[in-house]
């Protein structure tokens, strides 16, 4: 690996974090600057643009909830099982997304949602893939007789996505922890009544 592309990484690895803790807008100039210990010049030298840092930095912190979505998927089980396998990432994992700042795409949503088009479209598009993961896994239990054909699979990922990440908005907006356990519990029976 080059050096420029060590700094880059280094820079991502540092910001990212606050990023999703601060926000993009909230994050200033001296934070990133005390964060990665560098200039002005250095942060930039490595990136076009605020914008462009908080692009890279965006999609460093989904890598953690990607890795939890492509386990489920290829999880080697039943429909429901690969759902009960994405509720129980985020289950076991809550208290770290927590102390990170929250969900890094629901923080970037929030954010992104009228001042910032460029976020928005990326938050748009795992969204969207999210929601096309889900569908399929319910599309490839219908096409095994796991589940009933007049199940509505998109009607359904969107309760589903709806229920994860409002919980874990409940949750650290009232700083209570159960409320998204309770929550979690709920839509594990929901996807245990599926049929």
């Amino acid at each position: 690996m080059k050096k420029a592309e060590r700094t880059t990484r280094y820079i991502i690895e540092k910001v990212a974090p606050i990023f999703n803790q601060k926000g993009v807008y909230g994050t200033s100039l001296i934070d990133l600057t005390e964060a990665t210990g560098l200039t002005k010049g250095s942060i930039y030298g490595n990136f076009q643009n605020k914008d462009d840092l908080a692009g890279a930095c965006f999609q460093h912190n989904l890598k953690f909830l990607q890795r939890g979505l492509y386990h489920a998927i290829t999880l080697n089980g039943s429909s429901k099982d690969k759902l009960l396998d994405l509720i129980d990432f985020y289950r076991s994992h809550y208290e770290e997304v927590a102390a990170n700042g929250g969900c890094p795409l629901m923080n970037a949503a929030i954010e992104a949602d009228d001042g910032y088009p460029l976020l928005k479209t990326q938050v748009a598009e795992v969204f969207e893939r999210w929601r096309r993961e889900v569908i399929n896994i319910i599309a490839t239990g219908q096409d095994k007789g796991e589940l009933n054909r007049s199940f509505e699979a998109e009607k359904f990922a969107n309760s589903f996505i709806a229920m994860i990440e409002g919980g874990i908005l409940l949750a650290k907006t009232l700083d209570e922890t159960s409320h998204f356990f309770s929550i979690m519990e709920t839509l594990e029976e929901t996807v245990h009544n599926l049929n």
